[in-house]
């Protein structure tokens, strides 16, 4: 086991705590923070919307009432997850600039976010080159509108919505960079310093908006020429990458990354969710359009993690009523609130389960196992996928209820699961109270025979 812990700290430990200080992985963890609101509350005006569909008895009065104003509040959602990739290229933008700045180059975080936009845009509509000259795509179908080089699914611009996402963040950083160079070579119109500031900055920022204006049309342009643009040449590696995560395998994969982090004492969900929120995100989505995909939206938080990392909802449990030693129960009695809303860094940190020879193995296998079982029985369709963000600190049972809208097999599931991982825990958190309690009465007996 120390070997192990040995192992994780020299190949796992310093290559991601390394990875996670670097700026465009900081800026994307910012920018799948950011999101979270506008996720949460357009999903919940979308659930609000099916619920029909999971209680038939109430389609009539739903038909007769709330459906007469779909249009107006679905607008909501349209706004949110419908542009959710804008968001990310505002957040990727400020943020980014924002690191640069702390570290004395002269941005400034809101000419960033602009320009990211701007770079962003420039590869949302479609072109065509024939004849040597490029006009934008006109294209209408059954299965495909394209209007003026906009393409649109249902209500809303499809490059728009989540999966624009990775889009957004390569054009982002490429935006910030291109600014961050020309300010470094002095590339900027530098106005008196009687210029009022929002004037002042906004010439600083015209050379580099023509500087990255130009390089993203010339790539653009040029990838137009071959057959493809920069949106479809972004999303073919990352096609790839979605596709392996969505496997069962690269479930369990994502989920041991997660977990060994931890076990070497780095927040794992914080610097793997900066890599994978993007595709939950992309996941939900297609979910939404009848997909059946496991991993989307809150899947780890509603069916895997109950109580925090490491699926400790039922470890906890024992602490407060099963545990022998005293220490342990002290600990689930403070951990237990923050623990039903999937917080438990006491834990981690308390019992200690960070370098734990005795909890190390229950900690991996418990979410892999948890995961595993919510995994086929979304994929084999013993319960409806998820198609809503919900707060990943939903009470267990609760957060798989309204994510699947309303789909109360997901309860079950989410209490199978619970139980499975608690059995994994069981015999080793039972052995590890035998030893406790034998450190707790060696150290009682030794301070009578001291006093």
């Amino acid at each position: 086991m120390k070997k192990g812990f040995t192992l994780l700290e020299k190949y796992l430990m310093g290559p991601m705590s390394k990875l996670a200080t670097y700026r465009p992985v900081r800026a994307i963890m910012a920018a799948g923070l950011a999101s979270i609101p506008f996720t949460i509350v357009g999903s919940m005006f979308l659930v609000f919307n099916i619920i029909p569909l999971a209680f038939s008895g109430l389609t009539g009065l739903f038909n007769d009432t709330f459906f007469k104003y779909t249009d107006l509040y679905m607008l909501a959602n349209k706004c949110t997850m419908g542009i959710l990739s804008l968001y990310f290229a505002i957040v990727i933008g400020y943020e980014y600039t924002k690191i640069y700045e702390e570290e004395g180059v002269a941005v400034n975080p809101l000419n960033g976010a602009l320009l990211s936009v701007a770079a962003f845009f420039m590869c949302i509509s479609e072109l065509v080159y024939k004849n040597g000259a490029f006009t934008v795509l006109q294209s209408v179908t059954d299965s495909a509108k394209v209007i003026n080089g906009w393409r649109v699914g249902g209500s809303s611009l499809d490059r728009l919505g989540t999966a624009g996402i990775f889009t957004a963040i390569i054009m982002g950083a490429l935006a910030v960079n291109l600014y961050v160079f020309c300010v470094k070579k002095n590339l900027v119109i530098k106005m008196p310093d009687a210029v009022p500031p929002g004037v002042a900055r906004s010439f600083t920022a015209l050379i580099p908006a023509f500087v990255i204006t130009i390089v993203t049309l010339v790539i653009n342009g040029v990838l137009v020429a071959l057959g493809t643009d920069i949106f479809n040449m972004i999303s073919i590696p990352f096609g790839f990458v979605t596709n392996l995560t969505n496997s069962w395998l690269g479930m369990c994969v994502i989920l041991f990354f997660i977990h060994a982090l931890w076990i070497v004492g780095i927040h794992g969900a914080n610097i793997i969710g900066a890599f994978i929120t993007p595709i939950t995100l992309a996941n939900l989505e297609t979910n939404i359009a009848g997909g059946r995909i496991p991993f989307a939206g809150e899947f780890t938080n509603s069916f895997v993690i109950m109580g925090g990392s490491g699926a400790t909802l039922g470890l906890c449990l024992y602490l407060v009523f099963l545990a022998k030693s005293e220490q342990l129960k002290i600990l689930g009695k403070a951990s237990i609130v923050p623990s039903i809303f999937n917080i438990n860094e006491p834990l981690i940190f308390g019992i200690p389960i960070v370098y734990n020879p005795y909890l190390a193995i229950p900690f991996f296998l418990a979410p892999i196992g948890a995961g595993s079982i919510a995994y086929w029985a979304i994929k084999l369709q013993f319960v409806k996928p998820i198609i809503a963000q919900v707060p990943w600190p939903s009470p267990i049972g609760l957060g798989a209820f309204i994510g699947t809208a309303g789909d109360v097999r997901a309860i079950f599931l989410a209490l199978i699961t619970f139980f499975v991982a608690f059995a994994i825990y069981l015999p080793f958190i039972k052995f590890y109270d035998i030893k406790l309690v034998k450190e707790e009465q060696e150290t009682l007996k030794a301070a009578k025979e001291a006093a």
